[in-house]
Formats: structure tokens, sequence, C-alpha cells
């Protein structure tokens, strides 16, 4: 049986996240109680049905305190009683958040004639910091669009496989902020910049006079592998805890052209020896995940 726990801040995507998880095929059921939580899954656990093998459970604001408190706890002794369970957090900028309930016109859970929309906001994400703490899988969707958030949600938890660590490499600009769903942040500032190079400017890290440019600079490989002996030094402690997902975010000024360079030879790298490797380029409009693709002769991608 696999149960996925799915919360976050409110403008975050959790229904999109949710709608996706049931066109995926499983069990859902919204603004559950908290203090419901336990007896609802151990109804499930004692069915013979069918119908719960795949169960995703949404938590939200609008709960106590106490209530919110008690989950970590109850996630533990799930995982220690041999089930499938995973926790899912959405979280966005406050901008962002900002931004979208002004779009909607969408009341906050938390907001009331004396709070404002920034109080509210600063109060949920305190009430639900305790689920957030032990979530097995962060995404920062500030920058996704629904349909990349959807694709995420396919990618990592749908084929993830039981035991399998899912890693992702991912790629942004700094100018842009740092992704908030990262586990390690690695800066590629200081490399050469394709950027600066006539020709290269309005070109990516994918492209093949950027990545015939990118692999001619020792100091560009010696960071590749730098990272890739770090990261792979991790992986044994993520798996020695049951950690189920990896991020690693690499970034540049512009997110154009050395982190997507880096980002897509680190997935490479990585995909040759884990089986759920992905990469996914931020710092482009419209990017979305993609398995890492065997590189072409002469260094371009195919």
């Amino acid at each position: 049986m696999r149960i996925i726990i799915l919360s976050g801040l409110s403008g975050s995507g959790k229904s999109v996240a949710l709608h996706m998880l049931e066109d995926l095929g499983f069990y859902c059921i919204d603004n559950i109680p908290a203090a419901l939580l336990k007896p609802f899954v151990s109804h499930t656990v004692r069915s013979r049905e069918s119908t719960y093998e795949r169960t995703a459970i949404g938590l939200d604001a609008r709960n106590t305190v106490a209530e919110v408190a008690s989950v970590p706890q109850l996630i533990d002794e799930l995982k220690r009683s041999g089930l499938q369970c995973e926790v899912l957090f959405l979280v966005a900028s406050e901008d962002e958040l900002l931004r979208r309930f002004g779009e909607t016109h969408r009341k906050h859970p938390m907001a009331r004639s004396d709070i404002g929309l920034r109080e509210a906001m600063a109060m949920e994400r305190a009430l639900l910091e305790p689920i957030a703490s032990v979530a097995d899988l962060l995404i920062d969707t500030s920058r996704l669009s629904v349909h990349a958030l959807r694709d995420i949600i396919h990618k990592r938890v749908e084929q993830r496989t039981a035991g399998k660590l899912s890693i992702t490499f991912e790629s942004f600009g700094f100018k842009r902020g740092i992704p908030g769903d990262a586990d390690f942040v690695f800066d590629a500032r200081a490399l050469p910049n394709p950027y600066w190079e006539p020709g290269l400017r309005n070109l990516t890290g994918r492209d093949p006079d950027v990545i015939r440019f990118l692999e001619t600079q020792t100091n560009v490989k010696t960071l590749v592998a730098d990272i890739a002996t770090f990261v792979r030094g991790r992986v044994p402690e993520y798996q020695a805890s049951n950690r189920g997902y990896l991020t690693v975010a690499v970034g540049c000024t512009g997110g154009q052209h050395r982190s997507v360079y880096i980002v897509d030879r680190l997935a490479e790298i990585f995909a040759a020896e884990f089986s759920q490797v992905t990469a996914r380029h931020s710092g482009q409009p419209g990017a979305t995940l993609f398995q890492p693709r065997p590189r072409a002769a002469g260094g371009a991608k195919s």
C-alpha cells in the first residue's frame, strides 16, 4: 500500500497536484482534519478493497496547532510499520503567492477582518512547519506552470519505484532567486560565461556551440566532477534514512548557459549509476522535466 500525504501553502498548487494524483489512479481525499488522519489510514489498511491501495490525502492549514503537531509522529509510525508513506509539501515565494491571490481574488483560509494577507501567510507557514520539516519532497512552484507541476508529480512521484531514490538536478538563475525545494545548492557564477561570447548570448547550455565552449574550460570540468563527488557521497546517507527524493540545484547568473550545461552533465553521469534521475531547467520559460539522453558524438545533444 502506498500513502501520499500532500500539504503546502495556500495558493502553491495543492489542488493541481492532488487532481494529478487522482488522474494517475490514486484514491484522493482533501481537507481531512488532521485528527482524523490516523483512523482514516487505519480504515484503509484494514480494508480489503483495492480502492485504497494507492491513497493521497490532502492536509491544509484548517487544523489546530496541536493537530498539525501530531502529524510527524503519525508519519513516523506509518513508515516504521512498513507502509510506503511519503509526504509532499508545496511552497511558493511570498511575492508569487500575493500575485496569485490578487489574480484569483480568493480569500486566504487564515485571513480575517483583523488579519491581512501577509500576516495570514506568515501564520500559515508557522502552523504547517511541522509537516514541512518531515517532507520527503518539497516542491517550489514559484516559477512552475500548471503543466510543469503536473509533470513533476508524474515523473518524480508516480514513476518513483519503492525503495529507489529519485534524484533531480535543477538549473536556475541567481537573479531570479534560489529554488526553495533544493537540498543542495551550487554556484557556477565564477566560471567563464558564454553570454559574453559573440554568437552564444542567445543560445542555452544545451546548444552544441555552448557545449563546445564550456567543454574547453578546465574549471568547468573540475566543478562538474567536484559536485558529482559530493552528491555521490550523500546518496548513501539519504538511502540510509529512507529518503525518497534528492534535489540538487546549480545556479549561474541567468540560468541560461553554465548551470544548464552542468545540470545536463550531472544528470548523464548519475543516470548511468541510478535508475531514477531527471533534470529540470527552471530558468527557462516553459521548461519541464526530461529524462537525460545519451550525448551524440562531438559533445552535441541528439
